[in-house]
């Protein structure tokens, strides 16, 4: 299927590693000039590198924390021209209501909450004016599988539902489509230490980590490319009439998957 994306300009956050170097792969396969930012400068520039030369697209780094508003506001003013915003960047922690203080909490919420609404405030102005765009947010099943075990990340997706929700409902009157795709686990570097911390921890070794998988659809996590996939798709003009609508890919784990 052709997505006519060629030619679009795509920024993603977080696209260092995991879902957001997935993303930055798949839109370049499409043909899609990237800004790339994250804060992990040699990642970064790896990433930059292979996709020029495999897909001969445009690649701009920004190396940001977008947990500094001058980093944000100055990405958002770098990026005026952009089609599509991939909201990605987040890593909240998993703790009870107990375990996560004041500053973890805030330290956690001014990247993955008030990070995707400050930079969506700012693209969503921009592309206001220039007649258009997608804005996509990477958020999370914990937002409707509510965890008291990562309390934080659950309050803080399912804020960032709402917020999708919302903001989705009335944006194509700018020619706007605001979607949010909640990923349950992913195969990433960061769930994969976590797995292995677990093993240890209740196994004893962590190379057994994949025993704690056997209860997972498939008895495995997604790989991020399956929600780099979506996100293309729904970038595209072949999903121009979604807007407003929340994607969750978790194999069936929120729907009652018996694991």
């Amino acid at each position: 299927m052709d997505l006519h994306l060629r030619g679009k300009r795509v920024l993603i956050t977080g696209a260092s590693k995991g879902i957001g170097a997935a993303a930055a792969q798949a839109f370049a396969e499409e043909g899609c000039h990237l800004r790339l930012a994250a804060r992990n400068k040699d990642a970064l520039e790896d990433l930059a590198a292979r996709l020029r030369d495999q897909y001969g697209v445009g690649v701009a780094m920004h190396v940001a924390d977008l947990r500094n508003k001058t980093d944000l506001t100055q990405l958002a003013a770098q990026a005026m021209d952009i089609d599509i915003l991939i909201n990605n960047a987040g890593d909240i922690p998993r703790g009870t209501i107990d375990a996560i203080d004041d500053a973890a909490w805030r330290h956690a919420w001014d990247l993955k909450v008030f990070g995707f609404i400050d930079l969506t405030r700012l693209v969503y102005a921009q592309m206001k004016a220039r007649g258009g765009g997608v804005i996509i947010n990477d958020i999370g099943a914990a937002g409707e599988r509510l965890d008291a075990g990562y309390i934080c990340g659950s309050a803080g997706n399912a804020a960032l539902m709402a917020f999708t929700r919302a903001l989705g409902g009335r944006s194509l009157a700018d020619h706007i489509r605001v979607v949010g795709i909640n990923p349950g686990p992913v195969g990433t570097d960061r769930y994969l230490g976590r797995m292995k911390g677990r093993a240890k921890a209740e196994l004893g070794d962590e190379s057994r980590y994949l025993e704690l998988q056997k209860n997972l659809p498939l008895g495995r996590p997604a790989e991020p490319r399956e929600i780099a996939d979506l996100m293309t798709y729904l970038a595209s003009d072949r999903s121009g009439y979604t807007t407003g609508a929340i994607f969750t890919v978790d194999g069936g784990l929120s729907a009652g998957w018996p694991g």
